[in-house]
C-alpha cells in the first residue's frame, strides 16, 4: 500500500517540477488562449526556439501539452486532464490542511475555553 502511495506521490513531484519554471508557466498561459504552433510561442517569448522547444518536451513528457503534427509544423495545445489530476493531488492535501486546522481550533478551544 504505501509503495502505491510513494509512487503516486512520484508521479505528481514530476508533474510539479515541471511547472517550476516561469517560462513554463508563461507557455501553459499562452496556450490556454489557444493553440499555438512553436513559432507562435517563440514570437511572444523572449526565449530562442531551442529553448521554448525544449521547455515544451518536458511539458508534454509531464502531460500538460498535446501535440499534433500539422505536416510542416507542430501545433500545441493543453491537455485538460492534466489538469484534472493536479486538482486532484492538491485536494488530497486540502483535506488534509483543513482536517489539521480543524484539530488546531479544538485544542485552543479546549485550552482557553473559548475560540480565538
Amino acid at each position: 500500500m504505501k509503495k502505491n502511495l510513494l509512487e503516486h506521490y512520484e508521479a505528481f513531484a514530476f508533474k510539479f517540477k515541471a511547472l517550476a519554471h516561469p517560462a513554463r508557466l508563461e507557455i501553459l498561459r499562452l496556450l490556454k488562449e489557444r493553440e499555438c504552433l512553436c513559432g507562435e510561442l517563440v514570437g511572444e517569448l523572449p526565449l530562442a526556439q531551442a529553448t521554448v522547444s525544449q521547455h515544451l518536451k518536458v511539458l508534454k513528457e509531464a502531460g500538460f501539452v498535446l501535440s499534433r503534427d500539422t505536416g510542416a509544423c507542430v501545433a500545441y495545445t493543453l491537455n485538460p486532464e492534466a489538469f484534472e489530476e493536479l486538482k486532484e493531488a492538491f485536494s488530497l492535501f486540502e483535506v488534509q490542511a483543513q482536517s489539521r486546522k480543524n484539530d488546531l481550533q479544538k485544542k485552543r478551544i479546549t485550552r482557553h475555553g473559548t475560540k480565538n
